[in-house]
């Protein structure tokens, strides 16, 4: 008697795939991001407070998805540009550290792009990736 075993195999490829996406090193999330420059001032968070800016310029404002009713304001955020559009868009395996400082919805300045996860000053946006670029994929871990 022929015991035929039907043993439904992932393919090897996707159960890698899946393996790398569920043992990340890095436990982020990921979504997209457009930039804005001045004027940045007033921000919902902060108001007109010229201090609420690191000094190294990268802040962001961030879309409904992580505003949090305004519990975002001062979270810091690691970035990271995933993919975009355009090949070569990305500045390879470059990871900045950015403050919250508004709500992109009602930002001052419009952004790049609507509807995006977070939007990037315009310095923050330009140290990940190229910036003419009006929107990237990233990914970003609340630290």
């Amino acid at each position: 008697m022929n015991h035929h075993h039907h043993h439904h195999h992932l393919q090897p490829s996707y159960l890698l795939l899946f393996l790398l996406l569920l043992f990340r090193p890095s436990h982020g999330e990921v979504g997209t991001s457009a930039q804005y420059g001045p004027p940045f001032l007033p921000t919902t968070c902060y108001g007109y407070d010229p201090g609420q800016f690191p000094s190294s310029n990268l802040f962001a404002a961030v879309g409904d998805g992580i505003w949090d009713n305004g519990a975002a304001c001062g979270r810091q955020y690691l970035v990271k540009c995933i993919s975009a559009a355009e090949p070569g868009t990305c500045v390879p395996d470059q990871v900045i550290q950015v403050r919250i400082v508004d709500f992109a919805p009602t930002a001052v300045s419009p952004p790049s792009y609507a509807g995006t996860t977070m939007v990037l000053s315009d310095t923050a946006f330009g140290t990940i990736a190229n910036s003419t670029a009006l929107s990237i994929n990233i990914e970003f871990q609340q630290i």
